[in-house]
């Protein structure tokens, strides 16, 4: 299968490597020329346009978009709206808010383009090997790139969740509990950090991802946190957070769902702006691991 992904960040980058891997041809774009240099290195074909990825591909277009909420895939999707063709199908893998993936297919189905909103988990390294994918969208045509989704996806790594806006409805909720698990996790490590005793942090998540009941991925990059800065001296306690997890307690209020711990864990994530806690260092942590986000650190 022959397809374009605009956006070549961290994941955009990954996807398109794991799809070349299984045999697909992929190409590229994006509007930074280290991405372009870093998809080059991978032997990804690119291009510099969406102008000119949309006219190397063949009449029935697939283009997955791997671009930022907001400002920046208004814009891409803006301007597929004016390229692209009945038939056509568009695919938004990014972090999107579900109401707005709806009222986008709306509107390409308007025009006879299918609007695929995919919710992708498994971060950076997922992406490259086998992501766990959500796919909203119209599912005759799913069972058309669906040979593509499972090449791409981990093993029962990937669920047709239904009608437009349920692929990022259900990844949004994913990130909900993921806020939940992280904090915790980071919270525990906190009480360990200042009780009484001296633990190893790094052998205290060796041990508890090794039979007990938290063990997971996060308790694995927990380790991996830990082993690298023992104490994490070096980065600032400061937990960004990219929105899902407050459309997920917005949803719930709408809907009149008591949802407290991921309530509360959206709440520490804006008190770490204010203040550096040994909590924000570990939840910090834990999201570099799994999907590079970008850590605050200290000045040496």
């Amino acid at each position: 299968m022959k397809l374009g992904i605009i956006g070549l960040g961290k994941m955009g980058l990954n996807l398109a490597v794991n799809c070349q891997r299984q045999g697909h041809e992929i190409i590229g774009t994006d509007i930074s020329s280290s991405c372009l240099k870093a998809a080059e290195v991978e032997e990804i074909k690119t291009v510099t346009t969406i102008d000119q990825l949309v006219a190397s591909l063949p009449d029935r277009k697939i283009i997955w978009v791997m671009v930022p909420n907001g400002d920046p895939l208004t814009a891409v999707l803006d301007q597929l709206d004016q390229l692209l063709k009945v038939d056509d199908i568009v695919i938004d893998g990014g972090n999107s808010n579900f109401k707005e993936s709806q009222v986008r297919s709306a509107h390409f189905s308007s025009k006879g383009i299918h609007f695929f909103d995919i919710g992708t988990s498994g971060g950076t390294s997922g992406a490259n090997q086998g992501a766990c994918l959500m796919i909203g969208g119209n599912q005759e045509v799913f069972k058309e790139i669906e040979p593509l989704i499972n090449d791409i996806s981990i093993d029962d790594g990937y669920l047709y969740t239904g009608e437009t806006g349920s692929g990022h409805f259900l990844k949004m909720v994913h990130n909900g509990i993921e806020y939940g698990m992280m904090q915790a996790i980071a919270e525990g490590f906190d009480v360990l950090e200042g009780g009484p005793f001296d633990y190893n942090l790094e052998e205290v998540a060796r041990v508890w991802n090794h039979g007990s009941v938290v063990r997971s991925w996060l308790m694995e990059l927990a380790e991996d946190a830990f082993k690298e800065d023992p104490k994490l001296t070096a980065i600032k306690g400061v937990m960004n957070s990219s929105g899902e997890a407050k459309w997920t307690l917005e949803t719930a209020l709408d809907y009149q769902i008591p949802t407290p711990v991921i309530a509360l864990s959206l709440i520490m994530r804006y008190r770490s702006l204010y203040d550096d806690t040994f909590t924000g260092k570990v939840v910090a942590a834990l999201r570099n691991g799994f999907g590079g986000h970008a850590v605050e650190k200290h000045n040496d």
